[in-house]
């Protein structure tokens, strides 16, 4: 529940203004931390399913904001960065992300939040 609520008021903070959906933020801030990464690299570190990455990845080629290329040696590896427009969209994405995040956690005291750190450490490395 709380995951659905975040992701829908992070939503709201990009999806009109930069056309984008929540995966294609996913995969964008995936491939902004951890580029270049194959569409398989951007489901493992996102936890969403190959099909739904994939959707975003094409929507993201077509928009010009991913460039797609192909190991020369590998053809059936297909490497994934961001372009220029890509890392400026994400860019003006991140601090509106990232105020709101302050803005959720700041209900929390900061004991709260160390002992949430550890938690979803523990959860997520689980």
């Amino acid at each position: 529940m709380l995951n659905e609520q975040v992701s829908r008021s992070l939503a709201a903070l990009y999806a009109d203004r930069f056309d984008l959906t929540p995966p294609e933020w996913r995969a964008m801030a995936v491939l902004a931390g951890f580029q270049p990464l194959s569409a398989n690299g951007i489901c493992s570190r996102t936890n969403m399913d190959k099909v739904r990455v994939t959707r975003a990845v094409a929507r993201m080629i077509a928009a010009g904001l991913v460039s797609r290329q192909e190991d020369e040696t590998d053809r059936r590896y297909v490497s994934l960065t961001l372009t220029d427009k890509g890392m400026a969209v994400y860019d003006q994405i991140l601090p509106l992300v990232q105020a709101r995040e302050a803005e959720i956690l700041s209900t929390l005291s900061p004991e709260e939040r160390a002992a949430l750190d550890v938690i979803l450490r523990k959860l997520t490395e689980g």
